[in-house]
């Protein structure tokens, strides 16, 4: 399974998870087998990745996902886009996210 994410590609959560904040965690359960780990049920974000997942909307590239969090977080954009690269990559192989065609809404 290709796990590789393309800055210019968008990605929203698959359907197959639900996710919920809970005491400032984002938690992720899986609704289906075969999703996640399997010693895992669930999946918690930091803040830093609960920061990704909420820009994951259709409408925003990778890219465009970190250099507003650059710019949020006053950090490197190089250091930022490695880092949502690295969250991203991690979910596509965990099946909680997917990749979906830019939808620019203008």
């Amino acid at each position: 399974m290709n796990t590789q994410v393309n800055l210019d590609s968008a990605y929203v959560p698959s359907e197959d998870i639900v996710a919920r904040e809970i005491e400032g965690e984002l938690i992720i359960v899986p609704l289906v087998s075969g999703i996640g780990d399997m010693e895992d049920e669930l999946y918690t974000l930091n803040d830093t990745g609960k920061a990704v997942w909420e820009k994951l909307d259709r409408q925003k590239s990778l890219k465009d996902i970190a250099k507003e969090l650059t710019e949020e977080f006053e950090a490197p954009e190089g250091e930022i886009q490695k880092d949502v690269v690295g969250l991203v990559q991690e979910l596509v192989k965990r099946k909680m996210v997917v990749e979906v065609s830019v939808k620019n809404e203008k």
